[in-house]
């Protein structure tokens, strides 16, 4: 079993930068891939970027590529997402996600077994 607490978002401008956070408790943090995916108001979750459980394979969908940037500690069992240069239309509640598995990198949200409770990112224009 994974829990997984979100932190950081907030209100930021366009052109400003987050960093979110993801603790997770358990002990098997270090054997899951882990994602971040996002939910703007009206839209279905989308898929943002994973990283394998050693961290050394990322993935990102196109419209954050070059901005966002995915990492892990697995000493301190927490994920981040750093996210430069930020736009209106990032704005969206951010979810990070566990996969049992270690080595896929899925953008698929049913890949995933556990789930944060969300982080609410608001870019203003």
């Amino acid at each position: 079993q994974v829990q997984l607490v979100e932190s950081g978002g907030g209100l930021v401008q366009a052109g400003g930068s987050l960093r979110l956070s993801c603790a997770a408790s358990g002990r098997t943090f270090s054997r899951n891939a882990m994602g971040w995916f996002r939910q703007a108001p009206g839209k279905e979750r989308e898929f943002v970027a994973t990283i394998t459980c050693s961290g050394g394979s990322t993935y990102y969908t196109d419209s954050v590529k070059g901005r966002f940037t995915i990492s892990r500690d697995n000493a301190r069992n927490t994920v981040y997402l750093q996210m430069n240069s930020l736009k209106p239309e990032d704005t969206a509640v951010f979810y990070c996600a566990a996969d049992d598995r270690c080595s896929v990198l899925s953008a698929t949200p049913t890949s995933y077994a556990y789930w944060g409770q969300g982080t609410q990112v608001t870019v203003s224009s």
